[in-house]
């Protein structure tokens, strides 16, 4: 397997974790990690739909996975908390535009929950711009493919 895949399947089950574990377990412990505090503009800091459970699934999920691949549990630490700061950006600022939790925003969706984590380990393996770009362009485009299908499964609630 090339790193490439090795890395798109990681960022990819981390970000999917999230959604399964709603699946899973419902309202069940989904406190929002913002505690429902408003920002200085008077809007959500984050929204209902980012959850301390929902957080804590992608870590885990990201150690796990990078253990079964190969990457050792803190690159899976560094993968999986760098893609929910890259979905935590994504959703403030989504709030700041007044759009609501779970609205489809096409690249602002996307690009950071895939960009912040590659940055991350980029130098532990040799990543450049180029080899980054690819892999965020590519993690769009499967992104969107899996929406779809966990919509039709009925396990996301709208596709993107």
């Amino acid at each position: 397997m090339s790193l490439e895949f090795i890395l798109l399947a990681l960022i990819i089950a981390t970000n999917g974790a999230p959604i399964l574990v709603t699946r899973l377990f419902g309202s069940c412990c989904d406190d929002p990690l913002d505690g429902n505090r408003r920002f200085i503009d008077g809007k959500s800091l984050l929204g209902k739909s980012k959850t301390i459970r929902g957080i804590a699934a992608a870590i885990l999920t990201a150690i796990i996975f990078a253990l079964l691949l190969g990457l050792g549990w803190k690159t899976g630490l560094i993968i999986g908390a760098f893609a929910m700061l890259g979905d935590l950006f994504s959703s403030f600022i989504k709030r700041r535009l007044g759009m609501p939790p779970s609205s489809m925003a096409f690249g602002l969706d996307q690009i950071p929950e895939s960009l912040f984590p590659l940055i991350a380990v980029s130098a532990q393996f040799q990543l450049g711009w180029r080899r980054i770009a690819i892999l965020v362009l590519f993690f769009i485009i499967i992104e969107l493919l899996l929406s779809r299908i966990l919509y039709w499964l009925k396990i996301r609630k709208r596709p993107y």
